[in-house]
C-alpha cells in the first residue's frame, strides 16, 4: 500500500501527524455523502465529522447578517491571503467533543496567519496546526442568547483562548465584546459612537441602519477607525458605479452649461450685430437726409438767383 500521511487523533485526545501503512480505514476520509470520518486506529472506531447539522439559522436576518460580515471582511482584506473567515461552520477541537457530538459552529469567525485559499467544510483544529479562531462573532436570538453569553463565552475564553469575542443581540439591540487579557476576558469599552474596537481585525463593530439585500433593518457592520463604513464588494462596486455616474452627470451638466454659455454668447453677438446694423442704417438714413437737405438748399439758391434775389 502507499504510505498515507494524515492528522489522526489518538484516544488520549492529543493529536499528532504520523505515517501509517494500512488500509484506507486507518485514516480520516470522506464517505459517499461527503461527511468526513475519523477512524481511531487503536480501537478501529469510526467517528463522523459532519460539516453541518442541517439546522437552519434562526431567521433570514441571521443568514444575511452572517454573509454581510463575511463579505465585508473579504473586501476590507481583499489584498490579503493569510486569513480564513467562516460562518456557521463547525469547529472541531477535541476527541471528546466529537464523541459527544457536541458540535460548535460560530456564526462568524476569523483565523489569521493561515492559508485562506484552501477550501474547508469545517475548521478542524488538529489539521490546522492547533490554530483556533482569533475572532468570533455570535448573532444571538431569544433561544440562544443565554448560551451565547454563558456557555459559549466560557468555551471561547477558556478552551479556544480566542483573542476577541463579540455577541450581538438584535432583539435587545445590544452589542457585547470581550478581549483576552492575561488569560481572561475583559470587556471591550465602546467608543463615543457606541462602537467596539477590534484590535485583531483593525476595525470597529457597530450598528448601522440601512437597506441591504432589499431588507431595511439594523445591521451589525464593520467600520474603519476613521469612522467609515466597511462595504461589501457589491456595495463598493455600486459606490464606484454611482460615483462614476455622478461624475459623468457632472461632466454632462458642465458641457450643457458650456453649450448654454456658448449659445448665449452667440445670441449676444447676433444682437450686437443687429444693433450695429440698425445703427448703420440710422447713420445711412441721416446721411441721406443731410444730402437731401443740402440739395434742397442748392435748389433754392438756384431759384432765387434766377429771380435776381441774391
Amino acid at each position: 500500500m502507499t504510505d498515507l500521511q494524515e492528522a489522526v487523533i489518538n484516544d488520549d485526545e492529543a493529536y499528532e501527524e504520523e505515517v501509517y501503512e494500512d488500509s484506507e480505514e486507518s485514516v480520516r476520509h470522506p464517505d459517499e455523502t461527503g461527511i468526513l470520518k475519523l477512524v481511531l486506529l487503536s480501537g478501529q472506531k469510526i467517528l463522523e465529522l459532519p460539516a453541518e447539522d442541517g439546522v437552519p439559522l434562526e431567521t433570514n436576518w441571521h443568514r444575511i447578517e452572517m454573509n454581510l460580515l463575511i463579505d465585508s471582511l473579504h473586501w476590507h482584506w481583499r489584498d490579503r491571503r493569510d486569513y480564513f473567515v467562516g460562518g456557521n461552520m463547525f469547529v472541531y477541537f477535541s476527541l471528546q467533543q466529537v464523541k459527544n457530538k457536541d458540535y460548535r459552529g460560530p456564526d462568524f469567525f476569523v483565523v489569521k496567519g493561515t492559508d485562506g485559499t484552501r477550501d474547508r467544510d469545517s475548521w478542524i483544529v488538529w489539521e490546522e496546526g492547533g490554530r483556533y479562531p482569533d475572532v468570533i462573532v455570535e448573532l444571538a436570538s431569544p433561544s440562544t442568547v443565554d448560551i451565547d453569553l454563558g456557555l459559549k463565552k466560557d468555551l471561547y475564553e477558556q478552551t479556544f483562548r480566542t483573542g476577541e469575542y463579540f455577541c450581538y443581540d438584535p432583539a435587545a439591540e445590544r452589542l457585547f465584546g470581550w478581549e483576552l487579557i492575561r488569560g481572561g476576558y475583559a470587556e471591550i469599552k465602546p467608543d463615543s459612537r457606541g462602537r467596539l474596537p477590534s484590535r485583531e481585525l483593525g476595525v470597529r463593530l457597530g450598528v448601522w441602519e440601512g437597506e441591504f439585500l432589499n431588507a431595511r433593518k439594523l445591521w451589525l457592520r464593520f467600520y474603519t477607525n476613521e469612522g467609515q463604513l466597511v462595504p461589501t464588494k457589491g456595495e463598493a462596486e455600486a459606490q464606484r458605479a454611482d460615483a462614476q455616474a455622478q461624475r459623468a452627470d457632472a461632466q454632462a451638466q458642465r458641457a450643457d452649461a458650456e453649450a448654454q454659455r456658448a449659445e448665449a454668447a452667440d445670441q449676444r453677438a447676433e444682437a450686437e450685430a443687429q444693433r450695429a446694423e440698425a445703427e448703420a442704417q440710422r447713420a445711412e438714413s441721416a446721411d441721406q437726409r443731410a444730402q437731401a437737405a443740402e440739395a434742397e438748399v442748392e435748389r433754392m439758391r438756384a431759384l432765387l438767383s434766377k429771380q435776381g434775389i441774391p
